[in-house]
């Protein structure tokens, strides 16, 4: 299915004019090639447009991030990639990073300063977070589902330490959270770390984002809800894998904030 497009300006167009947005969106390589996470960077562009935060991307000029380079031990392949983003960010002056990949937030936020790459990163959900506390966006809580779970991405929990900015946001929603047994530290990961994602399985092999589905659907709620590209497709496989994709959900935070705007389009 094709995606839904929306105008966004690069930052080229905007130096052209002698324009300087107040945040640059890093897209990542999900967020521009998945179809899942294409869904999440459009939505987050929505929601951006509707609290009037003048923002832009860098289309072709952006490149990956190096994380997965790293973590696969090509240690030369993510300095190159690193030198080279950072080469781009300096050319345009960015100071501050919103990211939907709490992948490509760990790296620009805690990795490239050592590499010369200074900057203010946050994760889309804190900035939702910081656009509710400060008016920017309203939420209109019609519709809302009556319960949901909550995943805590490895790279925005353990990694980061980021664990109660999401859960605000499910808060001004009004939706009631239903924990599963592993959350907030004791998180379970959503079973692509570390390549897993893309490893061939030995037949009788359980999979974790099947056992972390087991979780979620043992809450009793229709919903879970994600802030990675990357947890959204294993816990979709892990919905599917239950033939429960007719009746089990699973979104971005951001996803049900666009849903909830309250907004003359919504």
């Amino acid at each position: 299915m094709e995606q839904e497009k929306i105008q966004v300006r690069t930052m080229s167009q905007m130096a052209t004019e002698g324009k300087m947005p107040e945040y640059l969106f890093w897209v990542g390589c999900a967020g521009s090639y998945d179809a899942r996470a294409q869904k999440v960077s459009v939505t987050l562009c929505k929601i951006l447009n509707a609290a009037g935060i003048e923002f832009a991307i860098l289309g072709d000029e952006e490149v990956c991030t190096g994380d997965p380079a790293r973590r696969a031990g090509n240690e030369f392949l993510f300095q190159m990639l690193a030198h080279q983003n950072i080469g781009t960010l300096s050319q345009y002056g960015i100071t501050k990073i919103v990211a939907t990949c709490p992948h490509c937030f760990n790296t620009l936020k805690n990795e490239y300063p050592v590499l010369g790459g200074h900057y203010e990163v946050i994760h889309h959900t804190q900035l939702i977070d910081q656009l509710l506390k400060e008016g920017k966006i309203k939420l209109k809580n019609d519709d809302t589902p009556s319960s949901v779970t909550y995943h805590d991405s490895c790279y925005m929990g353990r990694v980061n330490g980021i664990y109660e900015v999401p859960r605000n946001v499910l808060a001004a929603l009004q939706v009631e959270l239903k924990e599963m047994p592993r959350h907030a530290s004791n998180g379970l990961c959503c079973g692509a770390g570390g390549a897993q994602m893309f490893k061939e399985d030995e037949p009788g092999d359980k999979r974790i984002n099947t056992e972390r589905i087991e979780e979620a659907l043992k809450t009793g709620t229709k919903a879970v809800v994600a802030n990675c590209p990357f947890c959204l497709t294993m816990l979709s496989d892990g919905v599917k894998e239950k033939d429960k994709q007719n009746d089990f959900m699973v979104y971005d935070l951001s996803e049900l904030v666009l849903q909830h705007l309250d907004t003359p389009d919504h």
